[in-house]
C-alpha cells in the first residue's frame, strides 16, 4: 500500500498531473470517474493567493467527489510561499504540493518552478518553511535539473526529504528540455533505489499507453505514475492502465458514444463551474482531443470552438454521434 503520510492511495496509484489551463474541476471530474487515484489543482501563484487575486483564488475550488486532492502552489519568495500554503490549507485539500518543475520562462526565469533547481539550498529552506507552516502533508513535483550539466536530482531528493516532504514526483526532463525529447526515467529509478529514500517516488513523463505504464513500473520500480498530456481528451487512460496491469489485456477503445457522453459531461461541469461564457471558452481546448482520429471533423470542430451558445454545442455533439458510425472511429 502506497501512503502519503496517513493517506492511502492503493498498491500502485495513478496521479493526474497539475496542468495549467487544463486540470480544473471539470477536467478532474471526468478523470476521477475514469480511474485517477489522486488529483492536483492547476498550479497557483503564491503572490496571487496572498493578494487575493481572482484567478488564483478560484483555483482553490475543490469538491468532495474529486478527493483525495492536492493544491499545488508556486513562487520564488519563501515568505509568500509559506503564507500561500496556509491559505491553501484553509480550502481543506488532502495535501499541499509545491511546484519546483514548471519550465515556462515567465516562471522559471524568475526563480520559481524549475528555476529553483539552480539553488538547492533555497529549495530546501523554502520547503522546510512550508512544512512547518501547515498541518497537512507537503509533497513536491520537480524535474531532473536545470539542464544536462546540472542534474542533481538525487541531492535534491535527499534535501527535500530532510525538509519534511511526504512524497516526491519527478518529471524525467530538465528545464531546458521543456517538453521535448524523451523523458529519462533512469534518473528517477536512481532516486527510488537510494537506500536513504523513505518517501514514495512517483514518475512522470511520456506515459501514454497501458503497455508503457506497465513496462515503466516494472523497469524503474516507482511507487506510482503521474499522467498529464495523455489524459487530455482521453480520461479513459487511467482505467485502461489499471485493467492492463491487473489482467494483461487491453480494454476496448471508447466508442464514439462514450466519447460524446464524456465530452458532454465535461462540458456540463464546465458550464456549471464557470458559467456559460467562460465555461464554453475553457472547453474549446478539449474537443480536438476527444474526437481525435475522426475523418473530416473540421466543420464540427469549427462550430464547437466558435459557438457562444451552450445549446448549439450540445446539439453539435449530438450531430457528431449521428454523423459517424462506430466503425469509422
Amino acid at each position: 500500500m502506497v501512503r502519503i503520510a496517513d493517506l492511502e492511495l492503493g498498491e500502485f496509484p495513478l496521479l493526474l498531473a497539475p496542468m495549467e489551463d487544463v486540470s480544473d474541476p471539470p477536467f478532474r471530474a471526468v478523470c476521477k470517474e475514469n480511474g485517477a487515484d489522486m488529483m492536483y489543482t492547476e498550479f497557483i501563484s503564491s503572490e496571487g493567493l496572498i493578494r487575493d487575486a481572482v484567478k488564483s483564488v478560484e483555483k482553490l475550488d475543490i469538491y468532495d467527489y474529486e478527493r483525495p486532492i492536492g493544491i499545488q502552489i508556486f513562487g520564488d519568495k519563501i515568505d509568500s510561499m509559506r503564507e500561500a500554503a496556509a491559505i491553501a490549507e484553509e480550502a481543506r485539500p488532502e495535501l499541499i504540493d509545491i511546484n519546483y518543475g514548471c519550465p515556462v520562462k515567465k516562471v522559471a526565469c524568475k526563480g520559481a518552478g524549475a528555476g529553483i533547481l539552480q539553488d538547492l539550498p533555497k529549495m530546501q529552506k523554502m520547503t522546510a518553511e512550508i512544512v512547518k507552516r501547515v498541518n497537512l502533508p507537503v509533497t513536491v513535483k520537480t524535474r531532473l535539473g536545470w539542464d544536462d550539466s546540472t542534474i542533481k536530482i538525487k541531492e535534491a531528493a535527499l534535501r527535500l526529504q530532510d525538509a519534511g516532504i511526504k512524497a516526491l514526483t519527478i518529471h524525467g526532463r530538465t528545464r531546458k528540455q521543456m517538453y521535448k525529447g524523451v523523458a529519462n526515467w533512469e534518473y528517477i529509478a536512481e532516486v527510488k533505489n537510494m537506500p536513504e529514500i523513505e518517501i514514495p517516488i512517483f514518475g512522470n513523463g511520456d506515459i501514454d499507453s497501458p503497455e508503457k505504464a506497465l513496462e515503466y513500473r516494472n523497469k524503474y520500480g516507482v511507487d506510482g505514475i503521474m499522467i498529464g498530456r495523455a489524459a487530455i481528451g482521453y480520461p479513459w487512460i487511467f482505467n485502461e492502465i489499471k485493467h492492463y496491469m491487473a489482467t494483461g489485456q487491453k480494454l476496448p477503445a471508447p466508442t464514439l458514444e462514450e466519447r460524446v457522453n464524456v465530452c458532454k459531461k465535461h462540458l456540463e461541469f464546465s458550464l456549471e463551474w464557470k458559467g456559460d461564457k467562460k465555461g464554453l471558452f475553457e472547453m474549446r481546448r478539449h474537443y480536438t482531443n476527444y474526437f481525435r482520429g475522426l475523418p473530416n471533423f473540421k466543420p464540427f470542430r469549427m462550430v464547437l470552438v466558435e459557438s457562444e451558445s451552450p445549446q448549439e454545442v450540445i446539439d453539435t455533439l449530438d450531430k457528431i454521434r449521428e454523423a459517424y458510425t462506430f466503425e469509422a472511429v
